[in-house]
């Protein structure tokens, strides 16, 4: 019996997000270096209108994650895998202490700032429910455009995102509803998970490669591979390249469950991945952060025997 924590992707972002923090010294502390790291205010990046950008989005998201984590490792814990999502890989590896929080947020930047000038309107992703993958990839075929769409997450065995141009993706929106699956758009304006994000991932890839890195402290499973990646070289590999790589989460999940984890704890923001994995974890404990208080969370971890 042990525990993995789960890190949300882009579309998971809730206005405030920071704002809503749990008052206490450590997350003042974390915001202001967020802030002193960045040269900027990063209060300002929760707002509706930031919030429009990749830049804001994914570094709210990576700093909501760590500082989840944070507030439970003050407790004593700790849970024997973490995983996340997209942009919520770069939360698990710094809760690994592969990569400093200071540098995870340059290159969170860096990473947004690259994916949003490649593609500043006109793609984004969409989520088909109701169809599999080899359902979804038929349609594509079909697809007259289907070099600038692709499946781009496995989220559950009928929940796949695809990725690309919105006017390629409504081809195959169009297919979907035809067959009575429903298609919803993702809040993400970047076509994330497919070859489209290649060269970025080789770009942000030259700028890792000076980063200080250690070997994780805690088992980190991988959001692409669904796999364990044991050391600090293949983690930042994993990072660098997720973007334009294809998100296996209904695998991962199961490679967690297998592995005998029996409580997942969704950090901040939403719930999200807790939704997800509710068929896989059905005899098991799904909590997230948004929902639950830290007592209640800290009591679940301890019963898991994870202690530091």
């Amino acid at each position: 019996m042990s525990s993995i924590w789960v890190y949300p992707g882009q579309g998971a972002q809730k206005i405030n997000m920071l704002h809503d923090l749990p008052k206490h010294p450590l997350v003042d502390r974390y915001l202001e270096q967020a802030s002193d790291v960045l040269n900027e205010n990063i209060m300002l990046l929760d707002q509706a209108d930031s919030l429009k950008s990749t830049y804001s989005v994914q570094l709210c998201l990576y700093v909501a994650g760590v500082i989840s984590s944070e507030l439970l490792r003050l407790h004593g814990v700790k849970p024997k895998f973490v995983a996340g999502l997209s942009i919520g890989a770069w939360a698990a590896a710094t809760v690994a202490h592969v990569i400093r929080f200071e540098d995870g947020l340059k290159l969170v930047a860096k990473r947004a700032q690259l994916m949003q000038q490649a593609y500043p309107k006109g793609y984004g992703m969409t989520a088909i429910l109701g169809a599999d993958c080899s359902q979804i990839e038929q349609w594509i075929e079909q697809t007259q455009q289907n070099q600038q769409v692709f499946i781009a997450n496995l989220n559950t065995e009928n929940q796949v995102v695809i990725s690309g141009s919105e006017q390629a993706m409504q081809y195959v929106i169009h297919h979907a509803q035809q067959n009575g699956a429903i298609a919803k758009k993702v809040e993400i304006s970047v076509p994330s998970h497919c070859v489209l994000l290649e060269k970025q991932a080789h770009q942000l890839a030259g700028f890792m490669e000076e980063i200080p890195t250690q070997q994780p402290t805690i088992q980190y499973l991988s959001g692409t591979s669904a796999r364990l990646l044991r050391t600090n070289t293949q983690i930042m590999n994993d990072l660098a390249f997720n973007m334009s790589r294809m998100i296996d989460w209904h695998n991962t999940v199961q490679a967690a469950w297998e592995r005998g984890a029996r409580l997942q704890i969704e950090a901040l923001p939403g719930t999200v991945l807790t939704s997800l994995a509710r068929k896989i974890f059905k005899e098991g404990t799904l909590l997230s952060f948004q929902n639950t208080s830290i007592e209640t969370l800290i009591i679940a971890m301890q019963k898991q025997q994870d202690f530091v």
